[in-house]
């Protein structure tokens, strides 16, 4: 094997072992037309997503700003033994949408989307509707009430209907701020769309 060709299948493996599909995230977390002006994929998947399950872009980007801070490869943290021994991740949450193995098992049999990857945005924000959609149907949330979706997508259905939130302060807190985000970025969205940004 030549040094050039050996050389440009070091650097192709090395780019491959990196971001993958999702690349590094956005600059500017705070401003949703600078993510969406960023990363024009983004917008593609968001709107998708709320056609196909209507759950509002606003609210998408909050939830995932929180989970994930737009990091598709976003891991749990190791869980250390005496400090110095890991002993695994805290849970098998991975990607934007922080997804489990088991949940996202599920979407994928219930979707039919078998190639699904928790680390592609178009994925994550269909799973995130349809999770959200579901928590709609059986337990009455509304798609837009952020703050409700949060604690039933953090929760899980179950919990959520056994308001298991409740002994959480912590959590309670952490959702205030996902639907003050979510808040924030749907005024920014309509600013930025009335200067012709063009984004929606």
């Amino acid at each position: 094997m030549s040094r050039t060709l050996r050389a440009f299948l070091i650097v192709l493996l090395v780019a491959s072992c990196g971001g993958g599909p999702s690349g590094p995230p956005p600059s500017n977390l705070d401003n949703a037309c600078s993510i969406l002006e960023q990363r024009p994929q983004y917008k593609r998947a968001f709107n998708a997503a709320e056609r196909r399950w209507g759950v509002p872009v606003h609210v998408q980007m909050a939830t995932i700003h929180q989970e994930s801070s737009f990091d598709g490869n976003a891991r749990t943290p190791f869980r250390w033994t005496l400090g110095i021994i890991p002993m695994g991740r805290q849970s098998s949450a991975y990607g934007y949408s922080q997804a489990l193995d088991g949940t996202w098992d599920e979407y994928k049999r219930e979707t039919r989307r078998f190639g699904a990857r928790r680390n592609d945005i178009s994925d994550a924000t269909d799973f995130m509707g349809w999770y959200m959609s579901k928590s709609n149907q059986s337990l009455g949330i509304p798609l837009s009430d952020t703050r409700n979706q949060y604690l039933a997508y953090h929760e899980g259905r179950t919990g959520f209907a056994r308001r298991s939130f409740n002994s959480k302060p912590w959590l309670l807190r952490v959702a205030d701020k996902v639907d003050s985000r979510s808040q924030m970025y749907q005024a920014q969205l309509r600013r930025c769309n009335g200067r012709g940004f063009g984004l929606f």
